[in-house]
Parts: C-alpha cells; sequence; structure tokens
C-alpha cells in the first residue's frame, strides 16, 4: 500500500470512528424521546431491528457465511451467550436511565469503562499494571466514593453500565468474531426473549398518547440502525487506526453525554458530583498519558529490531 493509500485509509478510519462515537453520544437525546415506552419493549425493539439491519449488511457485503463457523463452535457459543446477556444488561440500564433523567450517571459510567476494563484485566487475566495504571485507578476508585456522596448513595447505574459494558468487552475478545457478524448472532440469541416480551406486553406499550403512535413506531424502528450503524462504522475505523487513537475517540461520547445532561436536559450537578468528575478526568488523563507513552515505546522498539 503507497503512503497516499495509507494516509487515506487512515482518514477514513478516523471519520468512520468519529462518526461512531458522536452517534453513541447523541443516544440519550434519542432515547429520551422514548422515555415514555418501557424500556424493556425498546431493548426488545432494539435487538429485533438491530438484527434485521446487521443482517441485511451482512447479506450485502457478502459476510453472511462468517457466522455459520460460529455456530459450529460450542465454546465460541458459550461466549457469545455470555456477550449476550452482558449487552442486554447494558441496553436495559442505559434505556432506563436516559428515560429518567440520570444521564449524568449514564456519563459517569462511560468515562470508568475504560478503567474497569484495567480492573478486569488484572482480576481475570493476571494483566501487572505499571505504576501509571495504579494510580488511574486509584483516583477512579475515589471518584467513585465522591460520586457516592454526591447522590447519597452508592452510584449503581454508573456501575452496572460500566460493568456490563466492560465485562462484554472481555467475552467478546475470548471469540474470533466480527463485531457485525457477532452482533448477529447476540441479537438471535436474545431475539425469542424479546419476541415472548412484545407478545405479552404489547409492541409499544405504553404509547405516550394515542396521536404519537407513529412517531413512536417509527423510533422504535430507527433503534436498529442506530444501534448497527455506529457498531459497524467503529468496526471500519479500528482496523485503520491506532489503539491509543480510538482510546483518545472513546472520550467523546461520555463527554456529549455531559454536556447534554447539563446544558441541554438541566439535571443537577452539585459540587460532589462535579468534583467526582474532575477527579475522573485527571485518572484518564494519567492513563491517556500512559497509553501514549507504551505505544511509542513499542514503537522505538520495533525500529531497532533488524528486518
Amino acid at each position: 500500500m503507497s503512503t497516499d493509500d495509507s494516509v487515506r485509509q487512515t482518514q477514513l478510519g478516523a471519520l468512520a470512528a468519529l462518526s461512531a462515537y458522536t452517534s453513541w453520544g447523541v443516544f440519550p437525546l434519542f432515547f429520551r424521546l422514548l422515555g415514555d415506552v418501557s424500556p424493556y419493549i425498546v431493548v426488545a425493539h432494539r435487538v429485533l431491528w438491530s438484527a434485521l439491519m446487521v443482517a441485511i449488511f451482512l447479506l450485502v457485503v457478502k459476510r453472511l457465511d462468517e457466522i455459520k463457523a460460529v455456530f459450529k463452535s460450542r465454546k465460541s457459543m458459550v461466549w457469545l451467550a455470555a456477550s449476550t446477556v452482558a449487552i442486554s444488561i447494558n441496553w436495559a440500564i442505559f434505556v432506563g436511565a436516559t428515560g429518567t433523567e440520570n444521564v449524568l450517571s449514564v456519563s459517569f459510567g462511560y468515562f470508568i469503562t475504560p478503567l474497569v476494563n484495567v480492573a478486569i484485566g488484572m482480576v481475570l487475566l493476571g494483566e501487572r499494571q505499571n505504576k501509571f495504571q495504579t494510580i488511574a485507578i486509584a483516583i477512579a476508585a475515589v471518584a467513585v466514593g465522591v460520586q457516592a456522596i454526591g447522590l447519597g448513595g452508592v452510584p449503581w447505574i454508573s456501575l452496572a453500565l460500566a460493568a456490563s459494558f466492560a465485562f462484554y468487552g472481555y467475552f467478546r475478545k475470548t471469540v474470533d468474531v466480527g463485531a457485525a457478524p457477532g452482533l448477529l448472532i447476540e441479537t438471535l440469541m436474545i431475539m425469542p426473549f424479546a419476541i415472548i416480551l412484545l407478545a405479552y406486553m404489547g409492541p409499544a406499550y405504553p404509547m405516550a398518547t394515542a396521536e404519537a403512535g407513529l412517531f413512536i413506531w417509527f423510533l422504535l424502528f430507527m433503534s436498529g440502525p442506530l444501534t448497527a450503524g455506529p457498531l459497524i462504522l467503529f468496526s471500519f475505523g479500528a482496523k485503520r487506526l491506532r489503539m491509543t487513537t480510538i482510546g483518545i475517540f472513546q472520550y467523546i461520547a461520555p463527554s456529549m453525554h455531559f454536556v447534554f445532561a447539563v446544558w441541554l436536559l438541566g439535571e443537577p450537578l452539585n459540587e460532589a458530583r462535579l468534583f467526582s468528575f474532575v477527579l475522573i478526568w485527571i485518572s484518564l488523563a494519567v492513563f491517556t498519558y500512559d497509553s501514549f507513552t507504551r505505544q511509542r515505546e513499542a514503537a522505538r522498539a520495533r525500529k531497532k529490531v533488524p528486518a
């Protein structure tokens, strides 16, 4: 690949990743419009329409055969079943939180997710952390404590979002399957439960008003492409960018959540909660600095190795 082609691919990757994280950033505004619909119903529709959108995408790009090999592997299916549970919990909490004026909790949860990933690596994978990562995790732990003071209780929404998404990443890491094929299998796994739920409660129960019916249905349908689209864009971008670049981009969505929650949705931000966010930003700054430093050292080491 020529230098010009490489630069162009990097630019396309950056645009795709930026689009994905920006889309995730506006999710609270979208799901706030569905606040009068049960979050379980929203998740059920999200599952059904996501499965349809991803299946169409894989059919168009001729990658539908990729899921056959996964179905033949019992180990892969077990891990995907675990990831399905994790992402289902994450979706339900996210939709419920955005519909009940808890977008600040969502923002905090996704800010601490990278550090929860590191903690999972330490506990479950035996990964050893350097002093910067240890400091970052310690600061994050203090931030969670301060957040608890600001809320008057444990920030369960933030912790549950971070844990469910971090474990989702951990489970998916063990399976050799692409983002889109994996999402299709996950949505197919949970689809029977989604159908049963819709049959029992009604496909759009409860409706906000009779007049809003068509609009609500449109939003429920759009939850499919809005779920599948950013994931496909993210997969495209991740293959063309360095992990450190992706690591920086992942702060875009929770930053947008924070801005929307405070300045657009008017959620209360007392001094304790603001201080917890300041601490988590400091923690992420330390974490990001360490990531850049290690990336730079690895690049230097590769240059010293003779061809």
